[in-house]
């Protein structure tokens, strides 16, 4: 066991099988910086700091091997954020995996975007066609791409976009029982999709704290609800959510052989 601390860490990290982890990160912008970022809720800085993504991978001692900053790569006005969010916050990475060619994939949530950045550069090689991630406001949304690249056929190596909405192919039932195919999972906020190696998808249902797997015709193999509900430790995040929740940001199937020591 090991472990590796970064007060700025947010969101996601992944570990990469090597001892190295790729994490979301913080950094605050003040002054100039702060009002170079366009879009946003007028006047929500906390004491006029904007919080700027960065990305940041360590090895298995925590040395810094490779990072990447937003306010040095994004174009401000190409990148700006949603206006009913909160400036805060920019652009707000909520999640970050490698791709099987070494590049970033990260996905934007407050500026709707999902983005390949190039380790060796630092630029951003492509972008999804503003206004075509899944929606949570009427025009833009959020998301959360989320598929394991490892072992994944390169026909499957595409992000799945399930932060409000996932549609598998198909139809969705009970184990053995199809239905008509759904119009999609509509949920207002987090989730994410895994495709496995052998075409089947599991879902995270992250509000509902429930985990499907179906199938690449839409049979619904299984299912699990997470039992545990609490409260948010934070009164701002209680403010927001006064109930107890059982969300889960996300889920992963791993093998047995990728799990020896169990």
């Amino acid at each position: 066991m090991r472990e590796h601390r970064d007060p700025l860490q947010h969101h996601d990290a992944n570990h990469l099988g090597d001892g190295r982890i790729l994490y979301a990160a913080l950094e605050p912008l003040t002054g100039s910086a702060a009002a170079a970022v366009r879009g946003g809720v007028p006047g929500s800085e906390a004491d006029g700091t904007v919080w700027a993504d960065t990305i940041r991978e360590v090895d298995a001692s925590g040395r810094e091997l490779w990072s990447w900053r937003a306010a040095e790569h994004l174009d401000r006005e190409e990148y700006a954020l949603h206006p009913a969010y909160a400036r805060e916050h920019w652009p707000l990475i909520n999640s970050v995996a490698p791709l099987a060619d070494g590049n970033i994939l990260a996905s934007l949530r407050s500026v709707s975007a999902v983005v390949v950045i190039s380790r060796s550069t630092g630029e951003i090689l492509w972008r999804s066609r503003p206004g075509s991630v899944a929606q949570h406001c009427r025009t833009r949304g959020r998301q959360h791409p989320a598929v394991r690249q490892r072992r994944v056929p390169a026909r499957l190596r595409r992000p799945l976009l399930a932060g409000r909405r996932t549609r598998p192919d198909g139809r969705l039932g009970r184990l053995g029982v199809p239905r008509p195919r759904p119009r999609g999972l509509l949920r207002p906020f987090m989730g994410s999709a895994q495709r496995l190696p052998n075409g089947n998808t599991l879902v995270t249902d992250s509000p509902s704290g429930r985990l499907f797997e179906v199938t690449h015709e839409g049979y619904l193999c299984w299912e699990y609800v997470v039992p545990c509900f609490a409260p948010y430790r934070e009164a701002a995040v209680r403010n927001l959510f006064p109930s107890e929740p059982n969300a889960v940001f996300r889920a992963y199937r791993y093998t047995q052989e990728e799990l020896p020591w169990l």
